[in-house]
């Protein structure tokens, strides 16, 4: 009997190919026919809303997952028949790092705070507190507010910060210490009983690190930076992981490893016996 394997992704400029590199032909159909196989789970991983995510599926045609880890690893749901079902006991595992405390009454907590402007409405939820920064502020001193604030009420949160480089903006988000992609996908595995040796990751910038730098076999794909790839090798070393690091060259399949073409090599790196699911029928 074929052991189940969960195949989680990033989607923007890992899965989606919204990024400047060119995409291989053939790679998103062999994608479908993957994981259109019965021995496989996917899961999306993002920092996108639900509604973002739901746009993404149509507009580039993907398969359907099983699972969404969505806002920055703060939502896990179970996508069925029955439509997208959130998970509560995610949510009951992150709830003790705020301490009682929700979305607004953190909020609250920052409001003496210069500089940082609420993101719409859309991109919070219970457990996701999201801020705009101008790009010149001192981001360091800002952390450091923000930081001492929490310590004072006990709330153990993570402070995730990154650069909407087409908007010229900051982007800062207050999460649960738990709510991170690496904790998501962990607690997925564990829920679901799916061990190490059949779970990969694909990812393709910072954000992606802790799990592609973890015990987790991950891909970073192709069209990621030099300097992502750099720090990944570096962490991956530092925590003795090297071995669960895969990145794609291109050359698998004819194919150059940017994007979807990229999740196919790791996969294939990590379970050879795929290779042969992935293929086009007429």
């Amino acid at each position: 009997m074929t052991e189940r394997i969960l195949i989680c992704t990033d989607l923007d400029r890992t899965l989606l190919p919204n990024g400047s590199a060119p995409e291989s032909a053939q790679a998103r159909l062999l994608f479908a026919a993957l994981v259109a196989r019965p021995e496989i789970t996917l899961a999306y991983v993002s920092g996108r809303h639900k509604a973002l995510i739901e746009e993404a599926i149509a507009e580039f045609a993907l398969p359907t997952p099983d699972f969404v880890i969505g806002d920055v690893g703060t939502t896990i749901y179970a996508v069925n028949a029955q439509g997208w079902q959130p998970w509560p006991q995610w949510a009951d595992e992150i709830a003790p790092d705020w301490a009682g405390k929700d979305h607004a009454e953190l909020h609250e907590l920052f409001a003496q705070l210069s500089g940082l402007t609420l993101q719409e409405s859309a991109k919070q939820n219970r457990f996701k507190l999201s801020y705009y920064l101008p790009l010149d502020i001192d981001l360091s001193q800002l952390l450091a507010k923000m930081r001492g604030l929490l310590a004072l009420h006990a709330i153990d949160a993570e402070l995730i910060y990154s650069v909407d480089e087409s908007e010229h903006v900051g982007l800062l988000d207050v999460l649960p210490a738990r709510a991170t992609k690496f904790h998501a996908i962990e607690f997925l595995m564990q829920q679901l009983g799916i061990d190490l040796d059949h779970a990969v990751f694909a990812g393709d910038s910072g954000n992606d690190l802790p799990v592609m730098t973890s015990a987790i076999k991950s891909v970073l794909v192709a069209n990621a930076s030099a300097a992502v790839g750099q720090e990944a090798k570096q962490l991956a070393k530092l925590h003795h992981t090297e071995n669960a690091l895969y990145l794609a060259q291109g050359g698998f399949m004819g194919m150059n490893g940017n994007y979807s073409a990229g999740l196919l090599e790791g996969v294939a790196h990590y379970l050879p016996q795929t290779r042969h699911w992935m293929k086009l029928h007429d």
